[in-house]
């Protein structure tokens, strides 16, 4: 292999390296507040690709409560990607690589069956 050759693979082996790294990269923190009507409290790190509902982490129950994404406070439609494994204490969750950091500042426990909001930390 030339020098030439072996500059052009390494530039794209670097190149997809980069953009093959978490959706969320970098470590942000928030806590609970409820919503409608629900108590939600507790902290949430998102680190590595993964959201930690930390062992302060509780919320009061619903039916058919998931883990989502939002902007501003607020639920976006599609990014609800897990079912919640309990109500209370530590549990990670792992991003889908298809949700990008930049579009969301927000982690919502959310109701699919009501379709409402039970609680949500805005993260940074």
């Amino acid at each position: 292999m030339n020098r030439r050759s072996f500059l052009a693979s390494s530039a794209a082996f670097a190149a997809a390296t980069t953009l093959s790294f978490p959706a969320f990269a970098g470590s942000k923190k928030g806590r609970f507040r409820g919503d409608s009507n629900h108590v939600t409290k507790g902290s949430v790190t998102v680190k590595d690709g993964k959201i930690t509902l930390e062992s302060s982490f509780w919320f009061d129950g619903a039916p058919d409560p998931r883990v989502a994404l939002g902007k501003g406070g607020k639920f976006l439609a599609g990014t609800d990607f897990a079912k919640l494994k309990k109500n209370s204490g530590k549990q990670t969750y792992s991003i889908p690589s298809s949700l990008k950091s930049k579009d969301f500042d927000t982690v919502v426990i959310w109701c699919r069956k009501f379709s409402v909001p039970l609680g949500h930390a805005k993260i940074s």
